[in-house]
């Protein structure tokens, strides 16, 4: 097993397993990415709860493992070269996964950049789009009396949901038939839009029937109705 004292997080999150792999997050759609992909894939982990009420993606401790001060983050005691592995962002989180375990990204060369494609357009378009149309529409934002922010993520995110829609016309799945990484990066924020932003009467949901279906789809699976819950709220 390997020695995990050397990293400063595991002083606020001692592990109880320091042989499986240490998630650090909060159930929220970049959180849950993770949180489905290790329940996708059998990986043994331990999970911990950082709770953004008490600040501890502020702590030392956290932002010793990821200076950015965002979740989910991870320590692999079993990474590459058979050393520990820190590591932050949940695109780069799940492509790390899918490489460890051999799941859920194609290995046919083409076919896994066109992957790594529509997770990329998660990364940069439907996460932040949607996040910001949350800040508007739930949050802070709401209280602005100049709608024009509003509106303007309004309009992107149904542009970026009739890119999706287009997309899903005729599969399963982003990439087909084939299940990927792309959806457990996609699906959460999309969920989270209609869900918990309460968005879906802002942005016409109901004209994206691909959306919807394969949102469906994806809810169905049990291995994402663990992951939405992943940590507890009780830690």
């Amino acid at each position: 097993m390997n020695d995990l004292s050397a990293y400063r997080i595991i002083t606020k999150w001692p592990p109880q397993y320091p042989d499986r792999l240490q998630l650090y997050s909060l159930p929220t759609p970049n959180g849950v990415k993770v949180s489905v992909m290790l329940e996708e894939t059998g990986l043994p982990y331990e999970a911990h709860l950082v709770s953004f009420q008490s600040n501890d993606q502020m702590s030392p401790e956290f932002l010793s493992l990821n200076p950015n001060n965002k979740i989910p983050a991870i320590l692999d005691p079993n990474g590459p070269g058979a050393k520990p592995l820190p590591l932050f962002e949940s695109g780069a989180i799940l492509i790390y996964l899918a490489e460890k375990t051999g799941q859920f990204l194609p290995t046919d060369p083409a076919a896994r950049y066109e992957t790594i494609q529509w997770l990329m357009f998660q990364m940069g378009g439907i996460g932040p789009m949607f996040g910001q149309l949350g800040f508007f529409h739930k949050f802070g934002g709401r209280e602005y009396e100049d709608k024009r922010p509003r509106d303007r993520y309004v309009a992107e995110s149904r542009r970026l949901l009739g890119v999706l829609d287009g997309r899903l016309a005729g599969r399963d799945w982003i990439m087909g038939d084939e299940y990927t990484i792309a959806d457990m990066a996609v699906f959460p924020w999309v969920g989270n839009l209609v869900g918990f932003y309460g968005a879906g009467d802002l942005v016409g949901f109901a004209e994206f029937r691909n959306v919807q279906r394969v949102l469906d789809a994806f809810l169905a699976r049990p291995a994402v109705a663990a992951g939405l819950e992943i940590p507890k709220a009780n830690g």
